[in-house]
Order: C-alpha cells, then structure tokens, then sequence
C-alpha cells in the first residue's frame, strides 16, 4: 500500500485503459512529473485517490500531422477531390509571412497539446517548423518529406532534402528523409531513400485517392492535370499494371518499419501483399481529412479481417477542421459502430507509439512510463455493458 506523500499522485476513474485494455478497479499512481509509479488494485491505493468520472487513458499520439500547413485552416474546399486540393495547397501555402506561419504552426501545436496528444509525426518539407519543435512538450519525429516525379533531377532533389533533414538533426530532433507519395517521386528517387534509411521509419502518403491506383495500373489518370499545371512532362513514366501500393512498396528492400497514411482506396490483396512483405508496417488513418478530401472512408473492416496495425493521425488543418484525436475516433465510431472503443484507442495510444518508436517512454501506463494522463468524459457502458463516448465527449491532460 502507498502511504500519502506530496509527490505522489493517485489517479483513479469509472474506466481505466492501460494502452491495451481496459482494466477494472484499478488507481494509477505517479510521481510529480507523471512517471507511472505503479497501476495497482484501488483497495490498495490508500488515501487521496483522485477519482475522475469517465475514462483515463495514456496521451494520444497523432501519427500523421502537417504543422506546417496550420496557416491553410479553412482556406481550402471540402470536397474536391485530392487533385484539386494538392493544387490549391500548392498555391496557397506561401501565401503568409514566414513569421505568421510560425505563429499558426505555435498555435496548433498548443492545440495539439490541449487535446491530449503527447506525440507526433509531423510532416516537413522545409525547416521553418524547427521553432515550434524544439520548444514544444510534445515529442516530434519530423519525416522530411522529399518529391521529385523525373529522373534525372533525383539526385539534385534528394540531396537538397538531405540537407533539410540534416537541420532537424542537428537541432536534436528526431527526424527520417521519406517519400512523400507514389505520384510524386521517381524511380530513382524511390532508390535513393530506400538506400540511405536502413533503419529509419518510413512514411508515406499512400492510395489517398482513386486516380493515384488507376495511372499505375492504367497509364492515364487525372493526375495529368496536376503535372500540367506544374509544366512536368511525364511521358516517361512506365505503369505496372498493378496497383499503386504493390508499384511502389518493392522499392523498399531492407525491411524498414513503414507507416502508410490514409489507404481511402486500399483494396483487401494490397494489405495482404504487404503482410506478405514481412515489414513491420503500420496503418495510419486520418478519416477526418479523408472525408474533407474525398468524402470517403477507409477500408477498416479489411484492414482489420487482415490483422493489420492500425494507428491514427489528423493530417493537417488544410484538410481538418481541428487536430484532435478524439475526434477522429468519434468519426470512426459514427462509420464503424460495431468497432469496439478499446481497440480504438489502443490505435490512438500504443500502436501509434510503437509506429514512432517512442513506446519506451509514451502510449501505455507501464512503469517507469511518462505517457501522459487524459480524462476522457463523458462516457460510460450502455444497457448492453459497452462501453461507449457521448458524441459531445471531451479530453483533458490531466497536470
């Protein structure tokens, strides 16, 4: 039994989820920086047991994040479609001050932190996010995120993402030089990053639309318009006859852990084509963003009948109307209501630290663990003993 001491805290709630499960009467004890101590049976807590109606849970992690479109916030259209709105992002995203998209990518980050999200996978395509990083609470792996559809500059496009990347490092952030989608990165930019990552985490933007799956298998495709619109002329490019994912996925031949990030069009053979692959691969979904894009969902009951690993992410706030993993399990909830609440947030907590490789310290209340407390509220089990979120549930961090 822990006797009462200042700088121990017991935290205690109608429901407990430990990053795996949810377990019954249990008190969370912690130290005053929230390093678990212990989860241990209530009779056993002793006094000053903080009791929370609701849920309490290991900190979010959003494993797909933009912040450095924070400043696009309800500047792009719903619904049109991800061509129209890569061409629209394109032509916005310069549109502010560097300093004022400091500012908004500060902002979200507080967002971020306010809505129980502890860590992040953030996308980067220059180092103007390198402020907010490095003076954030949040931990930050930042893939930096290199494009280039023609040959013959990969080399010249690789090296100056190289340089980029190296910032984030030299910065003391964690950081991975990745793809950032088959239509926008050759053959030989492919090669390169495959080469030079052995051990890095992978990240991908990957069948976030229809047309992305018919220019491999097809050869034609209304990313036409795109490449037009930016003077590329891709008569070079070779399709497969497969599907985009089973095009580009052999590039990757050392076995890195690969998160794929949205998979709206994602069909049952390519998860079992990347099951097959023996990568340790996570699925990353951000259904909000693919209802604002697309207006479509992603192929969840596939992903789960194959066992895939699944985790969550907001995308950026030019596709989302906030960063909050809470909501995004609520957008799930609402398309997949027979998808059990627990499996959701092991997604939104372990899985989502094991894609980042940061569950050493984040994603499960384990001893020793500084993941993070969130009060999740209300919530409760229904007639049938399930429990369930109210739609107008809210989170808290608990301090």
């Amino acid at each position: 039994m822990y006797t009462v001491h200042s700088t121990i805290h017991r935290f205690s709630a109608n429901l407990m989820f430990d990053g795996k499960r949810f377990v019954n009467d249990k008190t969370l004890i912690t130290d005053s920086k929230g390093k678990i101590l212990d989860l241990i049976p209530s009779v056993d807590a002793g006094e000053d047991v903080r009791f929370l109606e609701g849920i309490l849970c290991p900190g979010f992690i959003n494993a797909h994040c933009h912040l450095e479109l924070s400043h696009l916030k309800d500047k792009i259209p719903m619904h049109t479609g991800l061509i129209d709105f890569l061409m629209t992002v394109m032509q916005s995203r310069n549109e502010n001050d560097p300093e004022e998209i400091i500012a908004f990518s500060q902002k979200a980050n507080r967002e971020m932190a306010d809505n129980g999200i502890m860590a992040v996978g953030d996308i980067s395509n220059n180092t103007g996010s390198i402020p907010v990083k490095k003076n954030s609470d949040l931990y930050y792996h930042t893939f930096v995120e290199a494009t280039g559809f023609l040959d013959f500059n990969a080399r010249e496009r690789f090296a100056y993402m190289k340089r980029i990347h190296q910032d984030f490092m030299n910065n003391g952030l964690t950081a991975s030089l990745v793809p950032h989608a088959p239509y926008s990165v050759s053959h030989s930019l492919f090669q390169l990053i495959n080469d030079v990552s052995q051990k890095d985490i992978i990240s991908i933007h990957n069948q976030e639309c229809e047309e992305e799956n018919t220019m491999y298998e097809t050869g034609k495709s209304n990313f036409k318009r795109l490449y037009d619109n930016l003077g590329m002329d891709i008569s070079g490019f070779r399709h497969t006859g497969k599907s985009s994912l089973k095009s580009w996925f052999p590039y990757f031949n050392m076995q890195h852990p690969i998160i794929l990030v949205h998979n709206t069009f994602t069909d049952e053979s390519d998860i079992a084509f990347v099951n097959e692959s023996g990568h340790s691969a996570f699925w990353c979904l951000c259904p909000n963003a693919n209802a604002y894009i697309e207006n479509r969902m992603p192929p969840v009951e596939w992903l789960l009948k194959r066992g895939a690993k699944i985790v969550l992410g907001t995308d950026s706030l030019a596709s989302n109307h906030q960063l909050s993993i809470l909501e995004e399990i609520k957008t799930l909830l609402k398309h997949f209501p027979d998808i059990p609440l627990e499996k959701m947030l092991s997604w939104a907590t372990l899985n989502g630290a094991q894609a980042l490789q940061c569950e050493d310290k984040y994603g499960s209340f384990e001893k020793g663990r500084t993941p993070g407390i969130i009060h999740i509220f209300p919530s409760g089990k229904n007639a049938g003993g399930e429990i369930k979120l109210s739609e107008t549930a809210k989170v808290e961090r608990l301090k």
